[in-house]
């Protein structure tokens, strides 16, 4: 593990740390052709080296490289065939951790793996996909008819409450598991202060009466499904 650890921050540094903006401009305009592109696999090459500190790793290291260097090509080419960026952007990173997993584990990949497999709480993996999508469409239905007399004047991001709520259920269901019931109540407490505003501002009984139902509502399934998790 501290094989694949080591290969990991070298993977994070070269990336995020010695990646200047400019580079990455430079390659999305030039691809591969660009200088920077080959400067940015020899920083890894470098990087990778210097925390692996055994020249007997040489072979890993431009093994790592050469694949570095075929994904991020591959992510330069095909980027503009999809509609949002950052997906090629999530799945470059995968494949780049993918590879170095791969090369951290290669000797027993399979029973390495099926240890970690076995490592899964399912029942933890189970009640965080619940307070996710599912318990955000399941408060949806039961406030549809609420909603449809709540009247909007004010601009919002798009689906900012939604990802807002599977935040807050995410971080409650998080709190119960490490038994920190009073972080609930400072979680409650921030979210009313940042609404505070919006409520006093809007002057609408019926939104302060739909966002403190639907606050309450996501905190209970949060709560709740926290308490099942933790009794079963």
């Amino acid at each position: 593990m501290i094989f694949f650890l080591k290969l990991f921050l070298a993977h994070i540094i070269g990336d995020f740390l010695l990646q200047p903006t400019s580079w990455v401009a430079h390659k999305e305009s030039k691809k591969i052709k660009s200088k920077y592109l080959y400067l940015h696999i020899l920083v890894h090459f470098g990087i990778t080296m210097l925390l692996l500190w055994d020249i007997s790793y040489w072979g890993v290291a431009v093994i790592i490289a050469v694949a570095h260097y075929l994904i991020d090509l591959a992510k330069l080419y095909t980027t503009p065939l999809f509609k949002h960026a950052n997906i090629p952007f999530f799945i470059d990173q995968l494949l780049h951790v993918l590879v170095l997993y791969v090369c951290a584990f290669y000797g027993a990949l399979w029973e390495q793996t099926f240890l970690l497999t076995e490592r899964i709480d399912l029942g933890l993996l189970v009640a965080a996909v619940f307070v996710s999508f599912p318990a955000g469409i399941l408060m949806g239905k039961l406030l549809e008819p609420m909603a449809d007399q709540i009247e909007l004047d004010h601009e919002s991001l798009p689906n900012a409450g939604k990802y807002i709520g599977i935040i807050e259920r995410i971080f409650v269901l998080i709190f119960i598991v490490m038994g920190k019931w009073e972080a609930i109540g400072l979680l409650i407490t921030a979210k009313s202060v940042f609404r505070f505003n919006d409520l006093k501002e809007s002057n609408n009984r019926k939104l302060t009466e739909y966002i403190l139902i639907g606050t309450l509502l996501s905190f209970g399934m949060a709560i709740v499904t926290g308490l099942l998790y933790e009794n079963f």
